[in-house]
This record gives C-alpha cells, sequence and structure tokens, in this order.
C-alpha cells in the first residue's frame, strides 16, 4: 500500500476546505475560526491551523489530504505540513486581485515540493469572474520557473470529479517522478 500526503495551498478563499471536502471519504477536519479579515476573502470563517481528510486511490494507495491556512500569519503551519508531503495542490481564485502572482508566491514558497514529488494548480472561480485563463498562470509558471512542468487546471472545488482528475494527474507525476529518480539510481 502505498501513501502519498498532499498538501493544499493558496490564498483564503481559493477553495482549499471545499476541494478537500469534495474529495475526502471520510469526515474532514476543520480548524475554523472566525474570518477578521474580510476585506481579503468576504466569508464568516477561516483556517487557522489544518484541514485534513483522506481518499482511496486505486485497491490500496491512500492519500492523506492536508489544507494549510491561505493567510501567511499561520505559515508556521506551512512549514510543519510540508516536510511530510509529497504533493502540492495550489488552489488560486481566479477573481483575487492579482491571481497570478499570487499562484508563483505559493509555488516559490513550496518549490521543494516540486522537487521532491509534485505540483498542480487548479484556478477557481473562473465561473464568478472572466480572469486569466490556465494559458496565462501557465505562461507565467514557465517565465518565471521553467525547471517546473506544472499542470494548470480550472476546476470548480465543490466537483469531486474535477478535484478528483487533480488528485489523481498529482498522483500520476508523483508516481512518475518516483520511478525516474528509481531508474537513474540503477544507472
Amino acid at each position: 500500500m502505498a501513501e502519498h500526503v498532499i498538501l493544499f495551498a493558496g490564498p483564503m478563499g481559493a477553495g482549499k476546505t471545499t476541494a478537500i471536502e469534495a474529495l475526502s471519504e471520510v469526515p474532514v477536519v476543520r480548524t475554523e475560526a472566525a474570518n477578521t479579515d474580510r476585506e481579503t476573502a468576504d466569508k464568516a470563517t477561516t483556517t487557522v491551523a489544518l484541514d485534513y481528510g483522506e481518499i482511496t486511490v486505486g485497491d490500496s494507495d491512500k492519500v492523506r489530504l492536508y489544507g494549510i491556512p491561505g493567510q501567511r500569519r499561520f505559515d508556521f503551519m506551512w512549514q510543519i505540513l510540508k516536510e511530510r508531503a509529497r504533493g502540492l495542490v495550489v488552489l488560486v481564485n481566479a477573481d483575487a486581485a492579482d491571481p497570478v502572482a499570487s499562484m508563483l508566491e505559493y509555488l516559490d514558497e513550496f518549490s521543494d515540493l516540486h522537487d521532491r514529488g509534485g505540483v498542480v494548480v487548479g484556478v477557481t472561480r473562473s465561473d464568478v469572474v472572466d480572469g486569466p485563463g490556465p494559458g496565462v498562470f501557465s505562461d507565467a509558471l514557465q517565465a518565471a520557473h521553467p525547471e517546473m512542468l506544472v499542470p494548470v487546471f480550472t476546476v470548480d472545488p465543490r466537483q469531486t470529479d474535477q478535484m478528483t482528475t487533480v488528485l489523481l494527474t498529482l498522483v500520476a507525476n508523483i508516481e512518475m517522478r518516483a520511478a525516474m529518480i528509481a531508474a537513474q539510481e540503477v544507472h
């Protein structure tokens, strides 16, 4: 049985908790508190430590899903949670002031997860705003990090099928990278 620890990162309001709820086969553990930063995201609560869910992929591969807080003041949790992580789903909301810069900020912060596992980007809230499409994000990512191969999807984090596609793409990338590393060690 393989086990994957996957982080969901991104700014407050991008849909991390919602995505984990859409994917998890177990009740999601949530650490929510009243949102005191309504200017950034107009929602009643925000994650202050982590969200946690699980899903089984295939016959026995367990994927542990951790959502990290989107606010920098809780970034101490980022360091704690990324130690065991093998992959990262970055969710950015298309209706943010500068969603491309936000994506790049999270990719910079978690670049080591790309190096040891894999990263996938999901652009949320494209249905409520005519913001930049996946191509704009891919182009910016390629310009800033030409060494990174990161798939970019437009997703609705409420849709289990869309989030499953994102997650399975990430798991496949992680397993492919592990196989390539193992093959290089043999030679």
